[in-house]
């Protein structure tokens, strides 16, 4: 999907995120991993769930599944997902912060099985919904 991080729909994931991230009104400490199979983000959530009070939440989103939240396991393990919000593969903004808001308070969003929303290398319109994001310099 992606070459290399300087494409404009790779540039455009890194400006989605910095959207959510406001809507969050969170500094934006995430992470964008992009390669030739597939693209992820991890964002670094600063609250935590009354049902895990001692492990850190995380936000997660990826070019199959879309957005989901889980708690770190510990010890480098995988994250724990808790819910995928599943519908778009890029909602808007604050439908995300709405996602972790309703998690935070105990709402149970979403779903709880990956929604499997496309495949990674598909052609598709995704890398045209990131790059409209991409403001160019």
């Amino acid at each position: 999907m992606y070459s290399d991080e300087l494409t404009a729909s790779a540039r455009g994931l890194k400006r989605y995120v910095e959207l959510v991230a406001d809507e969050l009104r969170m500094p934006p400490a995430f992470c964008v991993d992009v390669d030739d199979y597939r693209a992820t983000v991890y964002f670094a959530l600063e609250e935590r769930v009354p049902r895990y009070p001692d492990r850190d939440l995380a936000l997660l989103w990826d070019e199959e599944n879309g957005w989901a939240i889980g708690v770190e396991s510990g010890c480098g393990e995988d994250i724990i997902v808790l819910a995928y919000l599943g519908g778009d593969i890029v909602p808007a903004p604050s439908l995300v912060a709405r996602f972790v808001d309703d998690l935070m308070h105990e709402r149970y969003p979403g779903q709880l099985e990956p929604p499997a929303l496309r495949r990674a290398g598909t052609d598709d319109d995704l890398d045209e919904r990131l790059a409209a994001f991409h403001r160019p310099n």
